[in-house]
């Protein structure tokens, strides 16, 4: 199966969640990946979905690309990592790393880390930093309050209906990624486009304050 990917970045959590449909939902996604013969990159752990989601791909003969800032190498990797792994120096370099590699973004079921990347490429193509489709994987309706919540936000005016577009949502991989397939951006009308060179400059200098948090 052709795609019009040739990288796909996923967000995902370091846990495996408490339900089965998580995990199931994490290889399918890789499994979908393979298929279409679409490449991964993501945050680089082992462990949990992360580790679900590269290993079916890479099991799938795809190259896996992670990304992963050296303080954070011994608490996220766990056995034996697949794939290539590129460190960097901070949590900023490592977002602007995945994003700069990929052609769409996945968020699957998620917390902290995975909504705080979520959200910056969500702002990024809000910005005209990017124009690349940015997909949630509604996993067993996950992300419904997430969605209830940024629909409120427009309708109270916070967000334009052209911003609420960048989101693609659907509850399996097939779905999403044929979805994601067929995105065509819609200008925000927030800012002029922003190279990746100049957000690479400005993550490069916020290395060691993430380091200090």
């Amino acid at each position: 199966m052709r795609s019009r990917f040739k990288r796909v970045c996923v967000f995902c959590g370091s846990s495996p969640g408490n339900k089965p449909t998580y995990q199931l939902a994490a290889i399918q996604l890789g499994n979908e990946l393979v298929e279409r013969n679409i490449d991964l990159v993501y945050g680089g752990g082992s462990i949990g979905l992360m580790g679900l989601v590269s290993q079916s791909v890479y099991d799938g003969g795809r190259h896996v690309l992670g990304v992963i800032p050296k303080t954070l190498m011994p608490r996220e990797i766990t056995g034996e990592t697949v794939g290539e792994v590129r460190t960097v120096s901070g949590m900023h370099q490592r977002k602007a790393e995945m994003a700069r590699h990929a052609d769409a973004f996945i968020a699957l079921p998620g917390g902290y880390g995975t909504l705080e990347e979520l959200l910056e490429v969500i702002t990024w193509a809000q910005l005209g930093i990017h124009d690349k489709p940015v997909g949630l994987l509604n996993v067993d309706g996950y992300y419904n309050s997430l969605l209830s919540f940024i629909d409120k936000a427009v309708d109270e005016g916070f967000i334009s209906p052209a911003a609420r577009h960048i989101i693609v949502s659907a509850p399996t991989a097939h779905e999403l990624v044929s979805k994601l397939e067929e995105y065509e951006p819609k200008h925000c009308g927030v800012a002029s486009k922003v190279s990746w060179e100049m957000e690479q400059q400005y993550s490069s200098s916020n290395c060691k304050s993430d380091i200090a948090r």
